[in-house]
């Protein structure tokens, strides 16, 4: 049995929460949902994530705080910013920060299919 790589949601909103899972499993990966940025760190799941979908506005530990954790870290996981913040000076600023994509929600599902993709480099 062929392992699938694990893809970690992390986002406040639920309905974002309950309607991704599915869709990622989809595409062919594992998928566990986490309601904010201390509790993913606080899982297991941590340190086997491969790539995050993370919300870069959230209460407590923001998207960003959590990505320049994990930087201080060296974790290497990739990352993709969902935000319904549709401001490009927010898409540009987490592009130089190194995430793999930055996408404004809604977003269909090829958009996040090929952010996964390039995340994970398999395109």
């Amino acid at each position: 049995m062929t392992r699938r790589p694990l893809i970690c949601v992390i986002d406040d909103d639920e309905s974002v929460r309950e309607s991704l899972p599915d869709l990622i499993r989809e595409f062919g990966f594992d998928v566990h949902v986490f309601s904010s940025a201390e509790e993913f760190l606080a899982s297991e799941s941590a340190g086997h994530a491969e790539c995050l979908l993370l919300d870069i506005a959230m209460p407590g530990m923001t998207g960003l705080e959590l990505q320049q954790d994990l930087e201080r870290r060296q974790s290497g996981i990739p990352i993709i910013f969902i935000t319904a913040l549709a401001d490009d000076k927010v898409r540009s600023a987490a592009l130089r920060q190194g995430v793999a994509a930055c996408l404004f929600k809604p977003f269909s599902d090829t958009e996040l299919r090929q952010a996964l993709n390039r995340a994970l480099k398999r395109d």
